[in-house]
Formats: structure tokens, sequence, C-alpha cells
């Protein structure tokens, strides 16, 4: 069955449909917080400090939505559709699946990978003296552990974190702009997510001395399900246009540090012809006539060896 094309009646929806059409860069992905029909306090908290640190890129939903993502996905996906969302939190407690998150994300406003999560050892902001940040930060993403290397979930994770909390994407950033530290320690099946603001102080040189405090949300996930994409799927969900993708310069390479190193092709020079600084040893006039002296002065010798003429 084909799908009907959708045709805006009125201005403000042409506008709204052609901003939904694909394009080469796209805008950035904003991420949903959506509660469930019986959710506790401190999953509510934590959802609304992560979208503290999403900002602007996030849309709180205030009413519960009986969604069960892993069993009927249609509802959710309508629903982050709807809010113009690539990305979506979801959270819930039930007697079977207590304190339960659920972090995914859509392609073509379908459901890509998600991901359901126990969360134990809570602690908010509020806990550690309520840390402001400027609005629009981008944070500094650091991921420890095997795990995140050497199994496929854990990779798929650690993608998933990337792109749900890397923030806006930049060509370039201040010193001064990299406010907190965003950690994820993988360790013996459990995952520990911790944030630390970072403080410049000032030394006797120019580079300020960097400290890390803890500033929260910190808390700690155990993976229960997940629903990942296959490998196919997620290559065409990576797929650049060609518009976008770096043409290759012929010899010329960068290396892992962003240097950029080229390579030169000359023609044989005559070092003879080469430019010198303009000294009097070394002028052309000077030679020659110092090469004319040594050769009278033997010519004198094999005539004569008893005078010699210097002349």
């Amino acid at each position: 069955m084909e799908s009907e094309v959708r045709r805006a009646k009125t201005r403000k929806g042409r506008v709204i449909l052609e901003n939904r059409k694909g394009k080469l860069i796209e805008d950035e992905k904003n991420a949903a917080f959506v509660k469930g029909p019986n959710v506790r306090s401190n999953i509510v908290d934590l959802m609304k400090e992560t979208a503290t640190l999403k900002k602007p890129n996030s849309v709180t939903l205030n009413r519960k939505h009986d969604f069960r993502p892993f069993e009927n996905v249609v509802p959710l996906e309508l629903m982050v559709s709807k809010n113009d969302c690539s990305l979506f939190m979801f959270g819930s407690h039930t007697k079977k699946r207590p304190n339960n998150l659920v972090i995914g994300r859509t392609y073509h406003r379908q459901i890509l990978d998600m991901m359901e999560f126990e969360v134990t050892n809570f602690k908010s902001m509020k806990e550690f003296g309520g840390s402001k940040l400027v609005v629009g930060s981008k944070p500094i993403l650091l991921f420890s552990g095997e795990q995140f290397e050497t199994e496929f979930e854990y990779q798929r994770m650690k993608n998933l974190f990337i792109d749900f909390y890397s923030g806006n994407k930049t060509d370039a950033i201040r010193l001064h702009g990299l406010q907190h530290v965003i950690s994820f320690v993988a360790s013996e099946g459990v995952i520990h997510f911790r944030c630390y603001k970072i403080s410049l102080l000032k030394t006797a040189t120019k580079l300020p001395r960097v400290e890390l405090k803890e500033m929260g949300p910190n808390f700690e996930l155990k993976l229960r399900r997940h629903k990942l994409a296959s490998d196919s799927l997620m290559k065409t969900a990576q797929r650049q246009p060609k518009q976008l993708k770096a043409r290759k310069v012929k010899n010329v390479r960068k290396s892992v540090l962003g240097t950029t190193f080229g390579r030169i092709h000359m023609k044989r020079q005559d070092y003879g012809e080469l430019q010198t600084r303009k000294l009097k040893g070394l002028k052309r006039s000077s030679i020659k006539s110092s090469e004319t002296k040594t050769k009278k002065v033997r010519f004198s010798m094999q005539n004569d060896g008893e005078t010699m003429d210097t002349n």
C-alpha cells in the first residue's frame, strides 16, 4: 500500500513540510523526554536534569503516556515525530522492571535502535550545590573500559551515547566554552555515569590549571534489553551525501593530531646557479681571480724551478 503524499493547505503548513525535507546539512537533533504511566520521582528528576544538559535541543512532555516501547513502538514513533525529535528518553516503573529508563533514536521517523537500563544510585545536581551551565555549552565525553572497544552491544551503546550527549556540532571551540565533562565508565556490566564541572584556575604561566569538580547528575546504568539496527540499516543511516564528502587531494595527508603534511615534486636543480648571500668571498669574480693566480704560479714553477712569478 503506497503512503499518501501530504500536501499543505496553508502557508505555515508549507513551511513546516519544507523544513521536514532532507537537507545537505541537517538541523541539530532534538531529544524528547517522555514519562510512562507509572514513574518514580528519581527518574523524573534524572530526565529533567538530562534535559537541562541538552538545552536548547530538548522537548519535555509533561503528560504521562502508556507506552511499551519493546512491545509496540508505533505510539512512541508518532509522539517523537510529532515533536520533531530524533532522540528520546522514556522513563517508567513497574514491579517487574523498577527504575526503568529507555534511550533510543529514530531514522526516517522509525525506531533505529534503543536500549533499556536499570537506574541505581541516582544523585541530583542539588546534592552537589546546583551547578549552573550556559545553555548550549558543548560537553567533553570520556569513555573508559575495555567493553566499549571489544563487545558489540557496548560499541553500539557508545555510539548511542555520543549521538545523545555530544551537543551542537562546531568547527572551532573556545577554551572557556568547555564547561563540563561527562564520563562513562564500564565495569563488571555496570556503566557509571558521572558529570564534572571544569574550573580554569590562574597560574604563573599563560596556561591555566584545570580542575574537575563533581556537579551531577550521577547514577549507574545496568543494561536490561536492547533492540539494535542491522549493520546494513546502520550503514544507510550513517551515509553522507556526495556533496559533503571531502575530496581527496593528491600528495597531502594529515596526522592523527590534525597536522597537514604535503609532498612537493620539483625538477632537478643546478646548484651552481643557486642564489646565495652576497658576500665578497663568494663572488664569482674573486673566485675566478684566485683560480688564475694559482695557474700563473704553477706555470712559473714549471718554467723555472728557482724563481717564482707571483704576478
